[in-house]
Order: structure tokens, then C-alpha cells, then sequence
């Protein structure tokens, strides 16, 4: 059979998708972290690998799913959060701009399984399948060994309780709640993700009035986690907008490294962080570095982070500020405080080892 003969639409998908392969899932068990630091990949949105020289490993808001794949019918569901924000009815064009750098499949070990809150693009049913399924299991303060625990808010253990997650894995947590694992401590902070505050059960015609209600409780939908580890400590705001609280946070609780969702929100839309209220963040937490994270994914709210280091340089000097930001890319990895001074990342470019070996050429002038 010729090769033409032997390819279908399914052994295409197979032979390149996850785009990555396993290549960050070895990247990843590989890493021997130093001690007095932590490891960190970005795998896209607003998910992140830990890993700690205890051999801790940890993923908050790992998100194995896409966007838009058809025009449909060009319609949002009229219960969708930002149709009920901003009463838009033709359908979001979000598209997936990223690739797949994580195969959650081929996770090996994982100690914690953590959501900052329950929007599709910050939880996996797949990811959460694969660690029920394989039977991974972790220590817990006692050093006994207990199943993966997953956690969350109300809202996000809901979600994975209606996917098949046993109760007993879910650990349900809200603001000042804290979870020791191993050589980490996770604090669940207040979330000021307003997005979610508009979020109904449902999201058709039948969902939730909420004009005139008080709002729900952000404690039960959101929560922000501050993750300390041998090497600093690491605030992950999820999906929250800015808030002027991010200065008790910064107040109550030293802050090494930030992490907040920018974007470039269309007219009629606020659903991320500006430039602006990144460096806001970053100042008011107190924080050593910011990075910006979630305006990869979205094709929609894809924005230039030029703007946050023209707006950086321009005040820097005049605010006095004690923090700088760091950009990232998706599938790189950056590791605390060993990067700390690192503005910008790159990846791997290779060839490290020319002329190590005898070149193959006519003549060295062909170089």
C-alpha cells in the first residue's frame, strides 16, 4: 500500500497532535530543581506547571481544549457570561491560538490538581480523567499516601464532581484556606474575577435573572492562590481583574513573582487586565517580577506586550518601581530566582554542539 493509500484524516491527527508530543512532559520529569528554587512552564492561558526541589508537582488551571472549531450558526448562547455582560448575540469569535505543548495523557505524576475558578478554558476534563484513571497518588501532611487530591472553589469542585471526580478527591477551598503538599503551602486568596460574577447555571434562555440581585458569592465561584515554595513565593490571579485589594494582598503576604491575564478586551468588553492595570498589580502586590499570561490563547483578545514595556520604561523611574515584568512564551520554562533578572525568554535554539563533529561540505567557503 502506498503511502497516499495509508493516510486518513485520523492517522493525521494522531501523527501530529498534540502538537508537542511528549517532547514538555519529559522537559518536565527530567528537571532536577536546585534547591532554594522552584520550576515553572507556562502551558498556555493561564496554566502552569510547579516543581519544587521536593519533588512537588503541581498544575493550576491546566486547560486541554480549544475554542471556536465552526461558524455554527453565528449565534452566543444568550446565557453565556459575556453575552450577559455586555448583551452580545453573534457568536464570540474566540479561536484557539496556542498549540497543545502539554500531552495530558502522558502525565506521569502530578501531586495536586488546582482551578482558580470554573470557566471551560481553566479546568480539563481530559486532565482530570487521565489522573482518576491512572491511580496517581501523592503524600499528605502525615506522609501518607493519598489519591491526587483536586482543588478548588464550590463552584470548580461542582464541575469536576458532574464529570465523575469522586467527592473524596475534591477539596473545596475559599479565601484564608490553606493546603500544606509536600514542600509547598497553597493559599486560597480572594478572587476578583467579576467575569464570573456574571456567570449563570445556565447559559440559555432559561438562565438566571440578575438584574437588581445582589451578586453572587465570588468566595464560592473564584479564588486567587498564592503558592509558596523553597524558592519564593508565586500569586497566581487566574482570571481576575484589577482590584484595588491586590494591596492588602500585598500587605498581608510577600509576593515574588505574578501572574495576571492581559489581553486586548474588544469594545463593549471587560474581561482582562490592560497594560495598565498590570503594572497596577504588580505594584500593589509588591511583587519582584510580573508576568503577563492568557493573551496567547484567545484570538480575540490576542494583545502586545510591547505595551506593557513601553508603559514600564515610561514610569519605572517616576514610580520608583521595585518590580520589572518578564514575557514569557508558552512551553518555556522559567525557574525562581535563578531567571529573576530575565526580562524577556527565548526557546532553546540548538546547535550548541557545531563543529563538534567533521562537517559534511566541498569546501569550508560554502560557509
Amino acid at each position: 500500500m502506498s503511502k497516499v493509500d495509508e493516510i486518513t484524516r485520523e492517522s493525521w491527527i494522531m501523527s501530529t497532535f498534540p502538537e508537542w508530543g511528549t517532547w514538555l512532559n519529559e522537559e518536565i520529569e527530567n528537571e532536577e530543581v536546585k534547591p532554594g528554587t522552584v520550576a515553572m512552564w507556562w502551558l498556555g492561558c493561564t496554566g502552569i506547571w510547579f516543581k519544587t526541589p521536593g519533588g512537588c508537582n503541581i498544575t493550576i488551571d491546566l486547560w486541554t481544549g480549544n475554542g471556536k472549531r465552526t461558524h455554527g450558526d453565528g449565534r452566543m448562547k444568550e446565557g453565556h457570561q459575556m453575552a450577559n455582560m455586555c448583551g452580545a448575540r453573534a457568536m464570540q469569535p474566540n479561536l484557539r491560538a496556542v498549540p497543545f505543548v502539554l500531552d495530558p495523557f502522558a502525565v506521569r505524576q502530578v501531586d495536586a490538581v488546582l482551578a482558580t475558578h470554573y470557566h471551560q478554558d481553566h479546568m480539563s476534563a481530559e486532565y482530570a480523567a487521565h489522573v482518576i484513571k491512572s491511580g496517581m497518588t501523592t503524600t499528605d501532611q502525615e506522609g501518607r499516601r493519598i489519591p491526587v487530591p483536586f482543588i478548588g472553589p464550590k463552584k470548580s469542585v461542582e464541575l469536576w464532581m458532574k464529570w465523575g471526580v469522586p467527592a473524596e478527591r475534591c477539596v473545596t477551598v475559599k479565601p484564608g484556606d490553606v493546603i500544606k503538599i509536600k514542600d509547598v503551602e497553597i493559599t486560597a486568596l480572594d478572587s476578583f474575577d467579576r467575569t464570573c460574577l456574571v456567570t449563570t447555571d445556565s447559559t440559555g434562555p432559561d438562565r438566571e435573572e440578575l438584574t437588581g440581585k445582589c451578586p453572587s458569592d465570588m468566595d464560592e465561584k473564584a479564588v486567587n492562590y498564592l503558592v509558596k515554595t523553597p524558592g519564593g513565593n508565586i500569586y497566581h490571579s487566574g482570571d481576575s481583574h484589577y482590584s484595588i485589594y491586590y494591596a492588602k494582598h500585598g500587605k498581608d503576604y510577600q509576593v515574588d513573582v505574578a501572574f495576571g491575564s492581559y489581553g486586548e478586551n474588544p469594545v463593549g468588553m471587560q474581561d482582562k487586565m490592560t497594560s495598565v492595570d498590570i503594572l497596577r498589580m504588580a505594584e500593589a502586590l509588591r511583587a519582584k517580577v510580573v508576568i503577563p499570561i492568557h493573551y496567547d490563547v484567545w484570538t480575540n483578545f490576542m494583545a502586545d506586550i510591547n505595551e506593557i514595556r513601553v508603559l514600564y520604561d515610561m514610569k519605572k523611574d517616576r514610580l520608583d518601581y521595585k518590580f520589572h515584568p518578564f514575557f514569557w512564551e508558552v512551553g518555556g520554562k522559567y525557574v525562581y530566582p535563578t531567571d529573576k533578572d530575565k526580562r524577556a525568554y527565548h526557546h532553546r535554539r540548538g546547535f550548541e554542539d557545531c563543529f563538534e563533529a567533521p562537517q559534511n561540505i566541498p569546501f569550508r567557503s560554502c560557509l
